[in-house]
């Protein structure tokens, strides 16, 4: 259970990083090039796309605060844990309620398309991607760290790495 827990540190934050690659800087800006889509349409495809992109990014963050708790981890992992799961409060419960209310208005024609919360809301994607990305670097140097350290103290004994023993006659 805690190697699964040790490989959940850092495949879910990847999983993320692609989850945000992929919506944010493919489908989102590609869907409105697509022959045919009105900005209506454009605007409803997104706030359904959004909403499983943001209840996907929930489930990530449950377990990915999951595998932390079962494994020892370090300061900064806590740190930039933290944060994740802050930008991610911020992003569904404050920003999301924001884009809904200005999507309502723009299918209602009470508004043009386009606007500053948008622009938050992209922001904070960018930053939760720095984040996940710094996480992953963490979590990628504390799982090989030691395997290099015993790699490197035995090296510096004179080991010699196993299979490559030199027999001399």
């Amino acid at each position: 259970m805690r190697s699964a827990a040790l490989t959940a540190r850092l495949v879910i934050p990847a999983i993320w990083l692609g989850l945000i690659i992929a919506i944010d800087l493919i489908e989102a800006p590609l869907k409105f090039q697509a022959p045919g889509i009105t900005i209506p349409l454009g605007l409803g495809i997104g706030r359904l796309v959004f909403t499983a992109m943001n209840i996907v990014e929930g489930i990530l963050a449950l377990m990915l605060i999951s595998a932390v708790i079962m494994t020892r981890q370090i300061r900064p992992a806590w740190t930039l844990l933290a944060t994740i799961a802050g930008l991610l409060i911020v992003k569904v419960a404050l920003v999301r309620p924001l884009l809904n209310a200005r999507t309502e208005a723009v299918l209602a024609g009470t508004a043009e398309a386009g606007s500053a919360v948008h622009l938050i809301y992209i922001a904070l994607d960018a930053v939760l991607f720095c984040v996940l990305a710094a996480f992953t670097w963490v979590q990628a140097r504390a799982l090989i760290g030691p395997a290099a350290a015993a790699g490197a103290a035995a090296h510096a004994q004179g080991a010699q790495p196993e299979g490559n023993h030199i027999r001399s006659s």
